[in-house]
This record gives structure tokens, sequence and C-alpha cells, in this order.
């Protein structure tokens, strides 16, 4: 148990100013051995199938843990590589590179193992040379203090990447394995409660979004006139006033691009350039979290688009949205939509209706990806312009509550999330009084 009255000491570094006297101060060097692997996710007849601990398998981990739950990736290896890039139960494996250094380093442990269950590389695994329990190691790196480490460690422009040194150099916090149990059984306990309340407010927010996309589909395919006479369309039943017309006779659709990352010029500069990263839960795009420079921009045949331009992820994932307010630019994974002869919030609304023919359209073999031929070729819905405005303030007049209800227990969610980050950060620091 931790001591009601502990004494304290301290450990040179700025956001941990002291931990527990008791407790040892390592670095993660100390306590195991790091290793890359050589696994890509290719099949190669001449290899053995096995299944792979992969990157987004740690990334979108909130449990923190590895588990035969986990729908493994499926892909081939040497026998060399299956005898020494396999995981344990209790080995660690890490993020080593983002997009964003606040993303970077997050981690999960081990809760199962197999002879055919290895890791891939873009993954880092920290095999234990000293014992300490299996859950605590959830926590002793999915905090803030060491996540603010890896944040301040990485480096790269258009990615973000820690390298082995950065994860060897982690300073480390241990206290008495008893006291990690302690530890690990309250925040596991205090963890499973969060979870719970987020996973029922999620539900809650899903339930409000099927019910405000229900508003639009019928707006914006139906119109807001319940006695207008009907016809059948290609795109289905539609007023009988309205048209059908292809995106290309309505809007000018622009590619993306990337500028070499290597070219330090062409980076950091104050153009915004927006990757399928960048989408959010607001329909507004107001920032990117990367930008370029002009000579970047001329640099490559990503295309300046005005404000207003709707913005379409084509890739990973296929369908998000949003409109700019800004002037920006895209990469490669989005398209950018110049309205032309079509109100651009009625677009955007008809375009939030369409993710599932998105991603129909999308074609690839690695990856699916929505071309700009069948984008710009998408059949849309067309009531004359005024009418589509008055579509318009009518979605935004029925949705108003269900948006503030959805805002209200999105940002719920987001306060318990802080809670627990806070209350993690407490109790693997020795702040927290159990």
């Amino acid at each position: 148990m931790i001591a009601a009255e502990v004494k304290y000491k301290k450990t040179g570094i700025e956001w941990i100013p002291e931990i527990p006297e008791h407790w040892e101060i390592l670095k993660a060097k100390n306590i195991g051995i790091f290793d890359g692997s050589t696994v890509d996710k290719k099949i190669d007849k001449h290899e053995k199938m096995i299944r792979l601990v992969n990157y987004m398998d740690i990334y979108d981990n909130e449990t923190f843990e590895i588990t035969d739950v986990v729908d493994f990736m499926k892909v081939t290896a040497t026998e060399h590589q299956i005898k020494n890039l396999r995981v344990n139960i209790g080995d660690v494996v890490f993020t080593p590179s983002s997009e964003v250094r606040e993303d970077i380093g997050k981690s999960a442990v081990i809760k199962y193992e197999s002879d055919d269950l290895l890791f891939s590389y873009h993954v880092l695994r920290l095999r234990f040379n000293r014992e300490i329990d299996i859950n605590f190691k959830k926590y002793m790196f999915n905090n803030k203090p060491a996540l603010k480490y890896f944040s301040k460690n990485c480096k790269g422009s258009t990615r973000k990447i820690l390298n082995r040194i950065d994860f060897k150099n982690l300073p480390v916090y241990l206290p008495p394995v008893e006291e990690q149990q302690v530890i690990a059984n309250y925040l596991d306990t205090q963890s499973a409660k969060i979870t719970h309340f987020i996973q029922t407010k999620q539900r809650f927010i899903e339930l409000l979004k099927e019910q405000r996309q229900s508003i639009i589909t019928h707006a914006v395919t139906k119109g807001i006139d319940e006695n207008v006479k009907m016809k059948e369309t290609v795109v289905g039943e539609i007023p009988e006033h309205w048209e059908v017309r292809r995106m290309k006779f309505l809007a000018d659709v622009y590619n993306g691009a990337t500028p070499e990352t290597s070219i330090e010029s062409y980076w950091d500069g104050d153009i915004n350039w927006i990757t399928p990263a960048d989408f959010g839960i607001d329909k507004f795009i107001t920032s990117s979290n990367r930008k370029i420079t002009k000579e970047g921009l001329h640099s490559c045949a990503t295309t300046l688009v005005p404000k207003g331009s709707i913005i379409v992820s084509t890739r990973a994932p296929i369908g998000s949205l949003g409109i700019a307010e800004i002037e920006l630019c895209t990469n490669q994974g989005c398209r950018a939509i110049v309205t032309k002869n079509i109100f651009n919030e009625f677009l955007y609304y008809f375009l939030t209706t369409q993710t599932v023919m998105l991603n129909i359209l999308g074609n690839g073999t690695t990856f699916r990806e929505l071309s700009t031929y069948n984008l710009k070729n998408l059949k849309i819905p067309y009531p004359a312009i005024e009418e589509q405005k008055r579509i318009v303030e009518h979605i935004k007049t029925e949705t108003k509550t269900l948006d503030i209800a959805i805002s209200k227990a999105e940002r719920e969610i987001e306060l318990i999330k802080e809670y627990r980050e806070a209350m993690i950060a407490e109790a693997v620091t020795g702040k927290m009084k159990l």
C-alpha cells in the first residue's frame, strides 16, 4: 500500500519534479530490451502465414491491452522472423511514429501469445528483464509525463518519429511490485467505470446522430414540402420539379499532393495543408496540423482553394467531410470541391448521406481510393438554388437541438478522458494516496 504520509525526492525532470522517496528512478533501457521488426504487410507464398500485432492495434486501443479479441492482420514471415519476432505475454509494444507529435509513443501490453503472433515493422517491442506487474505496465507508459517525453523528443517534418535511443532514455519511475499491484488494481477499477460511462455516452451520441442524419437525408433527397409530387430517377425518388446533375457540372474538383518531405523550405509555412487526419467532429475546417510554404505549394500538384470549398477524404477513410473556413490545399488523400452552380452547404449535406456510395465508388487493391473521375461523375439531386438555401436553413433549424445535445455529450466524454489521464499521471508518479 502507498503510505498516507510519504516523503518525496527530486527527479530532475521539470514535468515530474518529485516522486516518493522509496521509488526507483531508472531509464527504460534498465528494465528491458527494445527491438524493431522486419515483418511487413505482404504475403509471400514461400513464407509461413502468421498473425501480426499492427500499428492500429495499439493506436486505437482504449484498454492498453493486446488480447485474443483483436482481429489480427494475417501476413507471411520467414522462419527466422517467426523465431525472433514473436510477442510474449508481458511484452509492451509501442507506436514509434505518428503524423502529429501528440499521438506518438502509444503503447499496449501483450496479454495473449501464440507461436504465430508477431509484431509489425511499424511497431517497437519492449521485452522486460526485471519483474514488473503486468497491469502496471499498461499505465507506466500511457500517461501524460511519458507521452510528454515522447512528444518533446520526436523528430521529423511530415511524420514524427522516435528512434530507439529515445525509448531507451525514457525516464521510468518504479514503486515496489506490491505497490505496483495496488496502483494497477485501482486504475483498472476506475478505468472500467470510466469506459462504461464513455460507451453509454457514445451509444447516446450514435442515436442522436442517426436521428440527425435522417432529417438531413429526407431534406436533401425529398425536400421540405410534404405535399410535393415525386418522380423516380437514377438516384431514387425526388420531387418532380428537381433535376439530377453530375458533380462535374456543378463544381470543380481538385486533387491534392505532398511536397517533398526532405526539403525543409517546403514546410512550416503559413499555407494550410489538409490531410485525412485533420477532419474532426465539426463540419468546418479552421486549421491544419501541418502547413507548407509557397515554395512547397508550387513544387507539387496540390491546389490552393478558397474559403467555402468542400473537402472530402478519398482514402483511409473515404467520405470524411468538411467545409473550408480558410484558404487551403490538401494532400493526395483528399479532394477539394469548389462549387459553381450549387449552394456549398446543400452539397455538403447531400454528401454526408453518400458515405456508402463513395466507398462503393472507391477502387484499389492495397487500399481503396475514390478517384477524381468517380467523384466528378457522382449524380446529385438538384433543386433550384433558392430552394437549396431553404433546405439548408430547415436542416439547421431541425438539427439545432440535436447538435447541442451531441456537443454536450461529446464534451462530457472529453472531460472524463481528461480526468482519466490526470488520474493515471497522479497514480504512476506517486501523487495519489491509495
